[in-house]
């Protein structure tokens, strides 16, 4: 099969690899349909973080082509979302809501699925099949809960995003637009979508935002405070993953307010004195998406929501290096790969 090797910092390439096979009787194998690149993917593609010759990817929809003897709960044929995280969703963890820190769990990068086919483990656990075959323009909106969408729901619910709270969003990528448009379905009264960029402005007043803050770093604090009375929001949600994004995000959190931090994190220190008198709850890491995946599903398909409107940019899977300088260039918010060799 086809799939995308990151070979060194801004090397990517389409090569073949070998068909993936049932190894455990809890796998499946399922044709990916849609895969994408992840703003987490830019870490390796820009050399903060190690890479070699590694397969990549780790969102993926596709339909089941195969599945191990235990598995019960998808079949062959079913059109299937799954997380980031592969999990067992039965361990005391998973029964928690935590799947992505499963005791059993396995990281969907290692296997790679911008391929053409994928193994998934634990099935049973990590797979969710939509009701039928869904029409071709809600794949990428199912795509997106397979990790944005989810991560940014993540960091809504983390932050407590709700009825009367004013919520703050630390960053415009995919993650940042989608928190949005959770902090809308959760009720949130006050929206603040902190971003520079034009198009993805205008994206997050469509997915619910009702004020637009350019400014970064101290003078993003500051404007937070003057637009929330000098107390800051109730709930900020950090989408980005660096020192400055998170100082931001609680520096724009009231005391006694909520940060829900998604964004994976890059040397990010926190001084512990400013934190001690912050007074702000402190709840995040990788989101459990296979948590919300029913909810989130459900609501795509009676089409109450649209969060594949992040995907600005769809090419073949053979064009994946177009795919990563697009995103690493800010030329596209984010870009699905399709499969199909048409």
């Amino acid at each position: 099969m086809r799939g995308v090797i990151m070979d060194a910092p801004g090397e990517i390439r389409v090569a073949q690899r070998d068909d993936p096979t049932i190894q455990e009787p809890t796998d499946a194998i399922i044709k990916v349909v849609a895969t994408c690149v992840c703003g987490s993917d830019l870490w390796p593609y820009r050399g903060i973080a190690d890479v070699d010759h590694a397969p990549m990817g780790h969102e993926y929809v596709g339909t089941v082509t195969e599945v191990g003897d235990e598995v019960t709960t998808v079949k062959v044929g079913d059109f299937v979302v799954g997380s980031f995280f592969a999990s067992d969703n039965t361990c005391e963890i998973c029964r928690a809501g935590y799947q992505s820190r499963c005791v059993h769990s396995v990281g969907m990068g290692g296997i790679g699925t911008q391929a053409e086919y994928a193994r998934i483990p634990l099935a049973d656990g990590t797979l969710v099949a939509t009701p039928s075959a869904p029409d071709a323009d809600l794949i990428p909106s199912l795509l997106a809960a397979s990790d944005v969408l989810g991560t940014g729901w993540f960091g809504a619910v983390a932050a407590e995003a709700g009825p009367g709270k004013t919520v703050a969003v630390v960053g415009d990528g995919a993650v940042g637009l989608l928190a949005v448009m959770a902090a809308k379905q959760l009720g949130a009264q006050r929206i603040i979508a902190m971003s520079r960029h034009s198009d993805r402005q205008a994206l997050a007043r469509e997915f619910g935002a009702t004020d637009i803050v350019e400014e970064r770093g101290d003078e993003g604090v500051a404007k937070i405070k003057e637009l929330t009375d000098g107390l800051g929001a109730h709930s900020v949600i950090e989408a980005v993953g660096t020192h400055e994004s998170m100082m931001q995000a609680i520096r724009s959190t009231r005391p006694g307010g909520h940060v829900g931090h998604v964004g994976v994190s890059h040397d990010v220190e926190l001084p512990g004195l400013e934190l001690f008198f912050a007074e702000v709850h402190l709840h995040g890491g990788p989101a459990p998406v296979r948590r919300f995946l029913p909810d989130l599903i459900d609501l795509i398909w009676k089409r109450e929501i649209n969060p594949g409107r992040v995907f600005d940019l769809t090419v073949p899977l053979d064009q994946a290096a177009e795919a990563y300088q697009a995103m690493d260039q800010r030329r596209a918010i984010k870009v699905m790969l399709t499969t199909d060799e048409r």
